[in-house]
């Protein structure tokens, strides 16, 4: 069985600060990733980026948000980055600022 967790306090704050509804959203995606696992889980849900890097993809009233997150040993998903995307490609700083987070991994 899969478990879903965040790296840190921040992560897990940027997803509170999100609208209820993509919020619902990313709970409906980690309850399919703790039922199937997470090589089940393909677009439209989830996408590779990079690196090791992949992203949630949530939908709302409000738009679209991301969440970034990783597979860690133990079958972990760990959740480093989640905003509110505006653009059409994922920004490179979020990037960048998740590959950092991904080295606090334990």
């Amino acid at each position: 069985m899969w478990e879903v967790e965040f790296v840190n306090e921040l992560a897990f704050q940027e997803l509170k600060a999100l609208p209820q509804d993509m919020q619902a959203a990313f709970e409906r995606i980690t309850a399919l990733i703790k039922m199937r696992g997470i090589a089940q889980i393909h677009e439209p849900y989830a996408k590779h980026l990079e690196n090791g890097l992949w992203e949630m993809r949530l939908k709302g009233k409000a738009g679209i948000a991301r969440s970034i997150y990783v597979t860690a040993i133990g079958r972990r998903v760990v959740v480093l980055r989640t905003f509110i995307k505006k653009t059409e490609k994922t920004p490179r700083r979020e990037i960048e600022l998740a590959l950092k987070r991904a080295r606090e991994i334990r």
